[in-house]
């Protein structure tokens, strides 16, 4: 197993690409102080590869990691994408190609493993409350769970130096 230093970001990537790429915007300011190195800058997978193929090398990459941090969005919990199901070589319950099969979608998965391996793990609301039944299982009652928004005086926000903190500390 590599050495673990990196954090991994999860998340529906295409219903909370917002709340994904302003963590990013944080990083990768000279300004602001979030600071982690991603994992998925050092490895990276064809998305037209088979979901097991592509669980594969998300397994690689969280084994670099010691932290998780998961965004949780409206439809976080009921995403499938990554299930053997929605794969051309599924039929009937088995695997064309002879791999195992899982219904887990991606995120279920990111979240089974880090849960798993022990990682600090890091949930990230994108609302303005934590509303826990958004959350995968298996990470719904472990970790620090906060809001990335707050409203502050009478305006929505990114609530900066509450993530900050659980991300750094």
């Amino acid at each position: 197993m590599a050495y673990r230093t990196r954090t991994y970001i999860a998340g529906d990537w295409t219903n909370d690409k917002n709340a994904i790429d302003q963590l990013y915007k944080w990083n990768n300011s000279d300004y602001w102080g979030l600071d982690f190195v991603d994992v998925h800058q050092f490895h990276q997978s064809n998305d037209g590869s088979l979901n097991c193929s592509i669980k594969d090398s998300l397994r690689d990459r969280m084994d670099s990691c010691k932290t998780f941090v998961l965004v949780v969005g409206d439809k976080t919990n009921i995403t499938t994408a990554g299930a053997c199901s929605n794969c051309s070589s599924y039929v009937y319950g088995y695997c064309r190609r002879n791999n195992t099969t899982s219904d887990k979608s991606y995120i279920q998965f990111e979240c089974d493993k880090a849960a798993r391996d022990g990682l600090k793990i890091v949930v990230l609301y994108n609302s303005t409350v934590v509303s826990k039944s958004k959350c995968p299982e298996s990470v719904r009652n472990i970790g620090t769970h906060i809001p990335m928004m707050v409203y502050v005086n009478g305006q929505l926000q990114w609530n900066y130096l509450s993530i900050k903190n659980a991300i750094n500390n």
